[in-house]
């Protein structure tokens, strides 16, 4: 009788402690899943290009200036902390070099977006869960941000303004929200 009375208080204890562990198991798995959402958000870096060659105004495609080379390179040491999974830019040279040494940093290629066609479907079925890096212009920065905010918070940004880092995040069930940091 003894045994049984032992065998029975080992199986209630045992019983109790699994479902102290089940409970447990449950609330880690709340923490992991909490996390996986935050991992599953969609990070958008958009910067402006960097300092253009202005010594030619009839050059349509002008390269960075020592200045701007200077703050592209600056720019991949502000964000060498951030793991990105593409970089974009519109197809010109000034945006390319702003973008290429974070495109490097990160070993990616720069890709080509349509700044005409900016945030469609694709780009956002492609770039859903990512942190991605968007280098564009005075006017498209901005447009670009207002186009995934679906408002237009953002004016253009003034035409010496070059420092300007926006921060949008895209939650799984499709909150968004930014904010604007200078670096000058």
């Amino acid at each position: 009788m003894k045994k049984n009375l032992s065998l029975i208080l080992i199986m209630i204890l045992a019983s109790c402690n699994f479902q102290q562990s089940e409970s447990s198991d449950k609330h880690i798995l709340k923490q992991v899943e909490d996390s996986k959402a935050h991992w599953n958000n969609t990070t958008y870096y958009l910067i402006r290009h960097a300092e253009k060659d202005r010594t030619d105004p009839s050059e349509k495609d002008p390269k960075l200036t020592e200045i701007g080379i200077k703050r592209a390179q600056n720019w991949a040491k502000v964000l060498k902390e951030v793991s990105f999974d593409m970089v974009y830019s519109t197809n010109y040279n000034r945006t390319k070099a702003t973008a290429l040494p974070i495109a490097e940093a990160n070993n990616l290629e720069v890709e080509i977006y349509d700044q005409a066609d900016m945030y469609n479907q694709n780009f956002q079925q492609k770039t859903k869960g990512k942190t991605v890096l968007i280098v564009g212009h005075s006017n498209t920065t901005p447009a670009f941000v207002n186009a995934i905010l679906k408002n237009k918070k953002y004016e253009d940004l003034p035409d010496d303004e070059n420092g300007g880092l926006f921060i949008v995040t895209v939650t799984p069930n499709n909150k968004v929200s930014s904010q604007v940091l200078y670096f000058n």
